[in-house]
């Protein structure tokens, strides 16, 4: 009997566990890089704006938790989420197999592909024509693995800074000749910013080192955080706030590949 009052006991224990911990999330707190117009930028106010904001506090309105914002460069992204600084990456973080063996991720937010910026008539559009010239990327995007995997080794002088606001400053300044991100970013956020005026894009750049497909980063393991914000991001697709969010944002772009 006393073996079985044990087990009774360690079952109960158990269930108690299981339920505080369905109860931890009253607050999720996200990490992001505020420096990726149209995806996190601040307002003139101070306040974070943009399309991966309104997707995360739309994520916790429907999950019924309070949002908290953690602000960092983006390579502490996921230092950051292991040493519990956030509970996730709501950033334009990119699914790659790299981050993949060091986190997880939850379904897909959006997918965007990469691009170069640099002024009207330059025409960059591949390694070989950026030989000996500048190229800037934000610190710890795929967009750096590219960099140093393919630019490098065509002969391109390639500078890291720690935000994409460096990346546009020494753009615009004549320090670089182009720039590499996210392609949406770029039109969206600096093409049509005063100091992008006198700037384009290039094609979308195809390479297997700039994958599309961004989610939610999650520290690895935590399982319940996953099917968590997987509950909250279809629910916005099945309700149509994802829909209207996006409209907000980029009009009838869609910027969802379903998958």
């Amino acid at each position: 009997m006393k073996k079985a009052l044990l087990t009774l006991s360690a079952l109960a224990l158990c269930m108690a566990a299981g339920v505080a911990t369905a109860k931890e999330y009253k607050e999720l707190r996200f990490g992001v890089d505020p420096s990726y117009a149209p995806f996190e930028s601040k307002a003139a106010d101070g306040s974070l704006v943009g399309f991966d904001i309104d997707l995360g506090n739309a994520i916790c309105a429907e999950l019924k938790v309070k949002c908290k914002w953690v602000e960092s460069d983006f390579d502490g992204m996921i230092p950051g989420l292991k040493a519990n600084k956030f509970d996730g990456v709501i950033s334009s973080m990119t699914v790659t197999p790299v981050r993949e063996k060091a986190i997880d991720f939850s379904t897909e937010l959006f997918s965007g592909p990469t691009s170069l910026v640099f002024k009207k008539g330059a025409g960059y559009s591949t390694p070989d024509s950026l030989k000996g010239k500048s190229v800037g990327y934000e610190q710890g995007t795929i967009q750096e693995a590219y960099a140093k995997a393919v630019l490098d080794k065509a002969g391109v002088t390639t500078k890291a800074y720690a935000n994409q606001d460096q990346v546009y400053a020494d753009l615009t300044s004549g320090r670089l000749d182009a720039s590499v991100q996210d392609m949406l970013q770029a039109e969206l956020g600096f093409l049509k910013s005063p100091a992008g005026a006198g700037y384009e894009v290039s094609a979308a750049i195809d390479d297997p080192l700039l994958p599309s497909k961004t989610a939610v980063g999650i520290k690895k393991g935590n399982t319940e955080l996953k099917a968590l914000l997987d509950k909250g991001i279809k629910a916005l697709h099945d309700d149509g706030t994802y829909a209207t969010i996006q409209k907000k944002h980029f009009g009838e772009l869609n910027l969802y590949s379903g998958k």
